[in-house]
């Protein structure tokens, strides 16, 4: 049985999203998960839920709490026993095969990044998010928001990863990278995009080139490489055109359905529409390139958000994504790609 740790004071809502995303993680996919926080608090919401007691729910008490206001640096260095630290240290110490939060994302990294440490061949972690397209399937972006300001060995890095990713997770057998930019033509783009192309090329991806923003709804990628300046604009972006189409759309349904019929139909498919489009579905962002598993999700999500990331956290784990990403960084090496695009 997969052990996953959940900071369970991290989220707007905390505890009590955490603590219902983990019991219907425990209770639909059989995971063991451990609760990290205030124990008087999470026994309370606990309680809430009938049958929790039979599950397999652990918790472990963390007495400090990093809030949205703190710094990574504070957090980090000032709390040593905040719900973030205490998790990460599990996942360190081999009691959980990966941690997820919804708390302070600069926070959660910084931590992730100290306390579990770093996988060899990775300069820098990246965030990793599902982005849906018209073909039905998602793309993943990487980076969406760990790293400003990137070389373009670590952009190598970023599609090494996210072709793993695309693979394990989202199981595309031969998934398409693209090289975000301003132009499909190889000269496009600012210096960094231009050296990445080149690096690109010579790695043992299927590379398709340039793609454009256009390009990330369509459905013609499945890996989607930026640096982390453009791919959290990108992610923030289409957050909010998604609320603004939804309520649109409704405004649109509810004035011009005519008929009971009609309505019906129209609702249903506005469900649909709405599901497919649904961050809590996709589970969180994975933080790949550190040891262990780390899934960080919004900071106001809600308890299916939460469940399905205690799904994928445990995917990555089941999944060998780590070791997997060891490999093929090392392959690379071996090829002396890195030494030759090395800084």
């Amino acid at each position: 049985m997969v052990t996953i740790a959940v900071d369970a004071m991290g989220g707007d809502h905390a505890p009590r999203n955490e603590v219902e995303g983990a019991v219907r993680a425990a209770r639909t996919f059989g995971i063991r998960v451990i609760l990290v926080g205030r124990e008087e608090e999470l026994r309370e919401e606990l309680r809430r839920h009938d049958g929790a007691s039979r599950l397999p729910i652990e918790v472990v008490h963390a007495s400090e709490r990093v809030t949205m206001e703190d710094s990574a640096a504070k957090a980090v260095r000032g709390k040593r026993d905040s719900s973030i630290r205490v998790a990460c240290r599990l996942v360190r110490d081999g009691q959980a095969a990966g941690l997820v939060s919804a708390g302070n994302t600069g926070a959660v990294m910084a931590t992730a990044k100290l306390v579990q440490g770093m996988l060899p061949g990775v300069d820098r972690p990246a965030l990793a998010s599902a982005f849906p397209t018209m073909s039905g399937r998602p793309a993943v972006m990487v980076d969406v928001g760990a790293n400003v300001d990137c070389t373009e060995r670590m952009l190598g890095q970023f599609a090494v990863m996210g072709d793993i990713y695309a693979r394990v997770i989202l199981q595309i057998e031969n998934p398409r990278v693209g090289l975000l930019s301003i132009g499909e033509e190889e000269h496009k783009g600012n210096e960094l995009t231009r050296r990445a192309y080149a690096l690109l090329k010579t790695l043992p991806l299927n590379f398709i080139g340039n793609v454009e923003g256009r390009d990330v709804y369509s459905g013609n990628t499945d890996v989607l490489v930026c640096d982390g300046f453009i791919g959290n604009v990108a992610l923030k972006v289409s957050e909010g055109l998604v609320d603004v189409i939804r309520h649109m759309l409704q405004q649109s349904l509810e004035a011009t359905l005519a008929g009971k019929l009609g309505y019906v139909l129209s609702r249903r498919a506005f469900a649909d529409f709405k599901k497919r489009l649904d961050y809590s579905e996709y589970g969180g962002a994975p933080l790949l390139g550190v040891r262990g598993v780390c899934i960080i999700c919004h900071g106001r999500s809600n308890a299916n958000a939460i469940k399905n990331a205690i799904r994928v956290a445990a995917q990555f784990s089941s999944g060998r994504i780590n070791q997997r990403i060891e490999e093929e960084l090392h392959r690379w090496s071996s090829l002396g790609l890195a030494a030759a695009q090395a800084d």
